[in-house]
């Protein structure tokens, strides 16, 4: 088969959208899955449904990257967005075409500072991993190119600067708490390790806006099983092919003008701009992942694998969604009708047939897990309504019932046994450290030392009048008729 490039899908039929020619307008750090499954993508369809006419170029964060095989087939790769969308199973192909090339600045750092002379490029998108927004004191400014993402982004800034051209709007799309800020405070790092000029510093700040950004959709890449038949079905080879699932959901911290140069609205895409992010990602966190987090270990004990089976299941599917609509969203301010379409949306997510979301994947570093997406859903539950959350602390006696009984080492984890079947407990080493000292308990030993544990909770826990007994009954039931009855009866009560 021919390899995917214009001509190719000029051979092919192809009658889909696609934009060949147009400017540069956004620079795009990072080539990967996800922003090419989210970001692209959303910028395709502001080409075609309301004039966009942008092209985006991408540059590899890290030295290894997909730049040949991006570059070898003029940018274009197809995306499958495929799930479920109110109760429907869904799945949508689409030729990707904003992207114009991609640079390796380990091989060509002086193509990448080129871009800094493009008048028409307006935006600058990253996704360089959680770890990417970090200042290297061991980045120099005469570096070609500098290590870290914030050294590059410094440098050229510089350049654009002094070309004497606009600056940007720049949109950070890691995942971290305030990402945007958390990248300019690097920037301004380098400026001051630099000795940069003044005039620049007071550019940087007053010309750009660093835009924080929650972004939310599961992008599952290339489909490793299914690309052989796909590309027969498509009728060329495509190397770079994406998936991800039908929902997409972009919150951008910014003013209401960046509407007005980047028109999502226009579009009709699935992107707000906000004034402060901060309550979507409380909603993000504490719904999708707090369900993920309150579900996964009390089904697993219960019998279930993947996340889509625990849907097809009666009581498991109610003890979720009670948690969610009963017990996690009181605890949120956005207006109810919002919560409840993103609630729905998450039951659709958790449905998805083309993704086997397996259980045992999701309760890696199920400590931290729980204190960061469950823990303040328990507290805000317990100050708003005087009274303890019964899903919830159940959610908590799985969690440790799941620890607890994995008594053996393995190699950097804990064995545990569900009947014949052995499973891994897998966390920071000091957790794990903990339950296997803890190993012999009994039920009252091991909830007192869990729920009194300062390291894992801050102390949080101990401080909730009645918890750890209310957590040691459901504990208890557990041990006794097993996590699925304990389930129904919590859903009963």
């Amino acid at each position: 088969m021919e390899k995917l490039n214009y001509k190719t899908l000029e051979s092919v039929g192809y009658d889909g959208y696609l934009l060949k020619d147009a400017p540069e307008r956004v620079l795009q750090f990072g080539e990967g899955n996800f922003l090419r499954a989210f970001v692209d993508y959303f910028i395709d369809v502001m080409n075609e449904r309301c004039g966009f006419n942008g092209k985006v170029v991408l540059t590899q964060p890290i030295a290894p990257g997909l730049a040949p095989m991006i570059n070898e087939q003029e940018g274009l790769y197809t995306l499958f967005l495929r799930g479920r969308e109110n109760g429907e199973t869904i799945n949508r192909k689409r030729v990707i075409s904003c992207v114009s090339r991609c640079l390796n600045p380990y091989e060509d750092f002086a193509a990448l500072m080129d871009c800094a002379k493009n008048p028409d490029l307006r935006f600058i998108v990253s996704n360089t991993t959680e770890a990417g927004i970090v200042f290297d004191p061991a980045c120099k400014a005469d570096d070609a190119p500098p290590s870290s993402f914030p050294g590059k982004l410094t440098a050229f800034l510089y350049a654009r600067w002094k070309e004497g051209l606009p600056g940007f709007i720049i949109l950070s799309c890691e995942l971290i708490d305030h990402n945007g800020a958390e990248l300019l405070k690097c920037v301004k790092q380098y400026i001051e390790a630099w000795g940069l000029d003044p005039e620049f510093a007071a550019w940087v700040e007053e010309e750009n806006l660093f835009c924080s950004t929650l972004v939310d959709r599961i992008v599952t890449g290339y489909p490793r099983n299914e690309a052989e038949q796909i590309c027969k079905e498509l009728g060329y080879q495509d190397n770079i092919i994406d998936t991800g699932e039908v929902f997409g959901f972009w919150v951008i911290e910014g003013p209401q003008s960046i509407k007005d140069e980047f028109p999502f609205e226009k579009a009709g895409l699935p992107i707000i701009v906000v004034d402060d992010h901060t309550p979507y990602k409380q909603r993000k966190v504490r719904i999708l992942n707090g369900a993920h987090t309150t579900m996964v270990l009390a089904a697993y004990l219960a019998g279930q694998n993947i996340v889509r089976d625990c849907m097809a299941d009666d009581v498991i599917r109610g003890f979720m969604n009670h948690t969610i609509y009963n017990e996690i969203m009181p605890t949120l301010d956005l207006p109810k009708k919002e919560l409840e379409d993103f609630a729905a949306a998450v039951i659709d997510r958790f449905n998805n047939p083309f993704i086997d979301h397996a259980l045992l994947a999701i309760s890696l570093n199920s400590t931290s897990k729980w204190k960061a997406r469950v823990m303040p859903s328990l507290t805000e539950y317990v100050k708003r309504e005087g009274k303890l959350p019964r899903c919830i602390v159940l959610s908590l006696a799985a969690y440790i019932a799941f620890y607890h009984n994995a008594k053996e080492k393995g190699d950097g984890c804990l064995i545990g046994k569900r009947g014949e079947d052995s499973y891994s407990v897998k966390d920071d080493a000091w957790v794990l450290d903990f339950y296997y000292e803890h190993r012999n308990d009994g039920a009252k030993e091991i909830v007192s030392a869990v729920v009194n544990n300062e390291k894992m909770w801050d102390g949080v826990l101990s401080g909730i009048k009645g918890l750890e007994e209310a957590v040691l009954k459901e504990y208890e039931k557990i041990e006794s008729v097993g996590a699925y009855q304990a389930m129904k009866e919590a859903l009963e009560a």
